[in-house]
C-alpha cells in the first residue's frame, strides 16, 4: 500500500492517509529516494579569554609607611576623593571625650600643654565633647547642670571654663575648634546621673514584649515572665527563667518547673535539688522559678506532661527601667518639648562661644526600633499615616522565643512607614539645627557622627546618607531616600572602629571584608555621595602596643575617605600608647588644611556632581561588604 502525504504550505506533515488502489498497469519501478542533505549543525560557543584586570596605581596618603595593599578600585570613587586628592585637602580629626578626659582638661595649664602638643602633632581639627551622654556640660548652661566630676577622682572647678580656654587656645594655635553635642541622651544608665532622670517625661517610651504563662484553667489569669534569661525577675510578680543550667541557683523554698521549647512541663523539683537538675536539663530545655506566690501558680498549673503555652503581650516602659539595654537615657524624639529644649542649647552654645563647628554624635537617634512608644508618638504617627493605627501590631510585633528569650521583629503592614517617618523626624529637626548655627554664626559647620554599618540605621531612625544614594539595601526604597541628610552636613565621620585596616588583612584575620576600616570607609564615602565630606574614624584602643597596625588604619582611613578622626584622646594613656603620639607626628609631618575649611569648596563639589547626574554619568555600583551592628555606637 503507498501512503500519501499531505502537506500545509510552509508546515510540517500533519497527516499520512493509505492511497487508493490504481487501476492503471503498473508502472515502472520507483526511482531510489534521493537522501536530503544534511544540515549543518549549528556552532558552539566559542572559548571565552578574559584578560586580567589592570588594576589602578595604588594610592598611599603617607607614602612614608610601610606599603599596604588597598582597594583603589573602589577607594578613588567620587568627586570628593578626587577633590581632596588633587588639592593635596585631609582632615586631621582629635576627639576629646568630656568625662574620659575631665582630669586632662580641668585648668588652664593642662589645656595649653595639650593644645600645643595637638598642633606639634599635626591635627588641624579637634572635637571637643561639652555635652556628653550623661546630658550635664561643661560650660555654664542655662539648661543643665555643670558636669564637675565623674568617677574614679575625676572633677573640674564649678567655676572653671574649658569650653572658653579651648576655643582661645585652639585659635591662637591655627587649630580649629569644634564641639560635640549627645542630642537624644540626657543620662547615664550605668551611673544613674542627668536631667532626664528628673524629667522623666523627656525619657523615650520602649515597646517591650511580655511573655505570660497561660493557666490550666480557661479564664484563669496567666502569669508574668521576665524579659531576661537566667536572670532574677524584675519583680515580685514574674517567673524567672533560665536556659542555662548553670545559672540555676534558686532559694530552698523556689519551685523550679522544667519545660521544653514546646512548653511540655518535664519535671518540678524544690530549689534544694535545683543542683541536681542543673547537671540533668535537657538539651533545649528551659526551667521557670517561682517563690511564694508564683510558686503556688506553678504547683497549680504546671504539672508534668502538661503542655503550657505562652504568650506575649506589648509593654510600653520608660527606657530607665531597661537600664541593661544601652548606656544613654534615650529621649523621645517626637516630643516637641525636648526637641525645643536641644535648639535652645545649640543656639546658647554657639551664640555664647565663637566655635568652629558643632557636631551632633550619634546620640542623634532613637534608642532602637521600639522606640518611640509613648501615647504622644502614637497620636502623631496616625496622623502622619491618615488611619487609625492597631498599636503596635501595625507597626510590628514581638515573637519571642523559650528558654533564651531571644526576640524577633515581624513587620507589620505600617513597618515601612514607621521607619520613613522616623528619618524624616530626624532629618527635620537636624534641619532646624542647621538653620538656628547658620542663622548665629554662619561660618559655623555642622556636622554629624555616626556609627560606620549604615545597614542597620533603619533600625536606629535615622538616614545619614544622600538624599540621592542608591544602593541594594531592602529599606532604602525612594521614599526612604529622601530623608537622607548629608546634603544638611559640612562634614560627617562615621565610626570605622575596626582593629584590621584594610579589607585584605580583615579576610586574612578570617573576618569578613566589612570588618575594616577601608570597607567601613568606603561605603561612608559612597552614601554621602558628594554631598558631603566624609572622614573615617578609628578607634585608637584598637592599635594599643600595635603602632605597625595604626599605621595601617591611618592609610586606610585617609585613603577610603577624605580623612580621619581619631576617638579618643584617653586612649593615648592605655598602657604603652603614648608612644603612638609619634605615629600622627610622622603621617602627619606635612600640614594639611580640612577640607570643611573651605565652604566654597563643598558647593563647588555639590554643584558637580549635580552636573555629572545631569549629563548621566554613573559612578560605579556600590558594594555593599556587610558590617558589624553597633560598631561606632
Amino acid at each position: 500500500m503507498m501512503m500519501i502525504t499531505l502537506l500545509t504550505a510552509g508546515q510540517p506533515a500533519i497527516a499520512q492517509v493509505p492511497a487508493a488502489p490504481s487501476a492503471a498497469a503498473p508502472g515502472p519501478p520507483a526511482a531510489a529516494p534521493v537522501p536530503a542533505p544534511e544540515t549543518p549543525a549549528p556552532p558552539g560557543p566559542a572559548p571565552l579569554t578574559v584578560p586580567p584586570p589592570t588594576p589602578p596605581p595604588p594610592y598611599l596618603p603617607f607614602p612614608q609607611f610601610p606599603s599596604l595593599r588597598l582597594d583603589e578600585a573602589n577607594n578613588q570613587v567620587g568627586l570628593a576623593q578626587q577633590t581632596t586628592r588633587t588639592q593635596k585637602l585631609q582632615a586631621r580629626i582629635l576627639w576629646i571625650d568630656a568625662t574620659a578626659n575631665l582630669n586632662r582638661i580641668n585648668s588652664v595649664e593642662k589645656i595649653a600643654a595639650l593644645v600645643g602638643k595637638i598642633k606639634k602633632t599635626g591635627f588641624n581639627t579637634i572635637v571637643l565633647d561639652v555635652k556628653p551622654i550623661v546630658g550635664l556640660t561643661l560650660y555654664p548652661s542655662k539648661f543643665a547642670p555643670k558636669l564637675t566630676e565623674w568617677p574614679e577622682g575625676r572633677t573640674l572647678p564649678a567655676a572653671f571654663d574649658p569650653v572658653l580656654e579651648f576655643v582661645n587656645r585652639a585659635h591662637a594655635a591655627g587649630l580649629s575648634l569644634v564641639v560635640s553635642m549627645a542630642a537624644f541622651s540626657e543620662g547615664h544608665q550605668l551611673l544613674h546621673q542627668g536631667p532626664g532622670y528628673k524629667h522623666p517625661q523627656w525619657q523615650t517610651v520602649l515597646y517591650e514584649p511580655q511573655m505570660q504563662v497561660r493557666a490550666r484553667i480557661a479564664g484563669a489569669v496567666p502569669f508574668p515572665v521576665s524579659d531576661r534569661a537566667n536572670a532574677p525577675a524584675r519583680s515580685s510578680s514574674e517567673l524567672a527563667v533560665y536556659s542555662e543550667p548553670g545559672g540555676l541557683k534558686p532559694a530552698p523554698d523556689a519551685l523550679v518547673t522544667v519545660l521544653t521549647a514546646e512548653g511540655r512541663v518535664l519535671a518540678l523539683v524544690d530549689g534544694s535539688a535545683a543542683a541536681l537538675l542543673a547537671r540533668t536539663l535537657p538539651s533545649g530545655a528551659g526551667a521557670l522559678v517561682g517563690t511564694g506566690p508564683r510558686a503556688d501558680f506553678l504547683r497549680q498549673n504546671a504539672h508534668v506532661g502538661d503542655l503550657r503555652a505562652f504568650e506575649t503581650l506589648s509593654l510600653s516602659v520608660p527606657i530607665s527601667q531597661r537600664p541593661e539595654q544601652q548606656v544613654p537615657l534615650m529621649t523621645n524624639p517626637h516630643s516637641a518639648a525636648v526637641r525645643q529644649r536641644l535648639l535652645d542649647m545649640v543656639a546658647e552654645l554657639v551664640r555664647g562661644y565663637a566655635v568652629d563647628g558643632v557636631v551632633f554624635d550619634d546620640r542623634l537617634r532613637y534608642a532602637g526600633i521600639n522606640a518611640d512608644f509613648s501615647d504622644e508618638t502614637r497620636a502623631q504617627f496616625g496622623a502622619y499615616v491618615g488611619q487609625s493605627v492597631r498599636w503596635p501590631d501595625d507597626v510590628f510585633h514581638y515573637e519571642v522565643e523559650f528558654p533564651s528569650l531571644s526576640r524577633h521583629v515581624v513587620p507589620g503592614p505600617l513597618y515601612e512607614s514607621w521607619l520613613i517617618w522616623r528619618a524624616q523626624t530626624i532629618r527635620n529637626w537636624l534641619a532646624s539645627a542647621v538653620t538656628t548655627v547658620k542663622a548665629i554664626r554662619p561660618g559655623t559647620t555642622v556636622s554629624v557622627y555616626a556609627g560606620s554599618w549604615y545597614g542597620e540605621y533603619p533600625l536606629l531612625g535615622t538616614n545619614w546618607a544622600a538624599d540621592d544614594f542608591q544602593a541594594g539595601f531592602r529599606f532604602l526604597t525612594p521614599s526612604f531616600q529622601k530623608t537622607g541628610f548629608a546634603s544638611l552636613l559640612d562634614w560627617m565621620t562615621t565610626g570605622c572602629y575596626y582593629p584590621n585596616a584594610s579589607i585584605g588583612e580583615a579576610m586574612a584575620a578570617g573576618k569578613i571584608a566589612g570588618a575594616s576600616v577601608e570597607a567601613a570607609g568606603q561605603l561612608a564615602n559612597r552614601a554621602a555621595n558628594d554631598q558631603t565630606w566624609c572622614y573615617a574614624g578609628i578607634q585608637l584602643g584598637d592599635y594599643t602596643g600595635r603602632p605597625e597596625a595604626l599605621q595601617h588604619a591611618l592609610q586606610a582611613a585617609c585613603a577610603a575617605t577624605q580623612g580621619v578622626m581619631v576617638f579618643d584622646l584617653s586612649h593615648f594613656e592605655y598602657r604603652d600608647n603614648e608612644r603612638l603620639w609619634s605615629v600622627f607626628e610622622d603621617a602627619f609631618r606635612g600640614p594639611a588644611r580640612a577640607p570643611h575649611t573651605d565652604a566654597d569648596l563643598l558647593v563647588k563639589l555639590r554643584r558637580d556632581h549635580a552636573d555629572r547626574k545631569a549629563a548621566g554619568i554613573a559612578e560605579p555600583p556600590v558594594i555593599i561588604y556587610g558590617g558589624i551592628p553597633g560598631t561606632g555606637l
